[in-house]
């Protein structure tokens, strides 16, 4: 594959056509999906979800998802019989959708396969299947995008896990590990993690796709976050990119390199921008995230051994590379 030189390019989506400068086309790739590249462009399409079989992933705990009246807006990926958990208690992982997209499916292979190996899920956004209109779109406001979803929303599910773990007469009561706790997200989803992550509640955090900004004056309406919220992460940190290929990889690099004083691993997946994420499970990445939060959050000795060690799994997995820092 060969890299974009920085030309512009044209696209038509959303009602916009109009041609892009460098930065502009980096905006544009986070909130819509596509890449500058010599050849085709490669778009990310939320409705393509819609198309793609259901799973209900791999683990040991056959998954399914729902929208739940006392969490609007959000879709929430768990086990199917929670009884099944026998006495284990669910994780959670908290995710922003691609593009900051409301489409709460719209990565849902993926959050499937988190839930089965005993999370529960939770995505920003609805269930387009279950309402006439579509969720809201990213829209150009004054020039600048402007995100469907609000990093804030990520801190309400936190907030609501952590009430219905409590709450007498609630599924989840008493079956939520509230110790065990992630962010997560999908490119622009990926900066609305980070914005949350500093959250003492969080046990780690699991940046896909995304990396902070290097250019300081691009910026998505709705997304306050700069270079100095790396300072403020705690815990570890696990980043996932797409190579060379992936938009977000040069911001992905370079937050990798300034992180210090926490374990941290830099996975690298030659997919570009795209990722994994509705491929059967997950695809690789959701492999790799298990793994990640199998160690980090639940201490399992087999997904450290993917990380840890000269001669750890991933050092050797042909599949990526991997980089460490913190990790013996």
């Amino acid at each position: 594959m060969t890299k974009g030189n920085g030309a512009r390019t044209r696209k038509v989506f959303g009602g916009f056509s109009k041609p892009f400068s460098r930065a502009g086309s980096v905006l544009a790739a986070l909130m819509f999906g596509f890449a500058i590249s010599p050849g085709p462009v490669l778009a990310w399409q939320v409705s393509a979800s819609s198309e793609a079989a259901v799973e209900q992933g791999s683990g040991a705990y056959p998954a399914t998802y729902e929208e739940d009246s006392t969490l609007p807006a959000h879709v929430v990926y768990r086990p199917k019989d929670m009884a099944a958990l026998k006495g284990e208690k669910l994780g959670v992982y908290i995710f922003g959708n691609g593009a900051c997209s409301a489409d709460g499916t719209s990565s849902r292979n993926h959050l499937l396969e988190i839930a089965s190996h005993g999370y529960v899920a939770i995505a920003l956004g609805v269930d387009p299947a279950r309402h006439a209109a579509p969720p809201p779109s990213p829209q150009m406001t004054n020039g600048q995008l402007s995100a469907p979803t609000n990093a804030s929303e990520l801190t309400d599910a936190i907030d609501w896990v952590m009430h219905e773990n409590g709450r007498a007469g609630s599924p989840y009561y008493g079956r939520i590990d509230t110790g065990q706790i992630a962010v997560s997200g999908w490119s622009c989803g990926g900066l609305q993690a980070l914005t949350v992550a500093p959250d003492p509640r969080v046990r780690t955090v699991v940046v896909m796709n995304s990396g902070v900004f290097n250019d300081s004056a691009m910026k998505i309406s709705g997304i306050d976050i700069d270079k100095s919220v790396l300072g403020r992460l705690h815990g570890s940190a696990l980043y996932v990119l797409g190579g060379p290929e992936d938009i977000a990889y040069k911001n992905g690099t370079d937050d990798f390199s300034r992180l210090s004083g926490l374990p941290a691993a830099l996975v690298n997946i030659p997919v570009g921008h795209g990722g994994t994420y509705m491929q059967p499970h997950g695809g690789v990445a959701a492999e790799v995230v298990v793994n990640w939060l199998d160690w980090q959050l639940k201490g399992l000795p087999a997904a450290a051994q993917k990380f840890q060690g000269d001669a750890c799994a991933y050092c050797r997995d042909s599949r990526l590379t991997l980089e460490r820092k913190n990790i013996n």
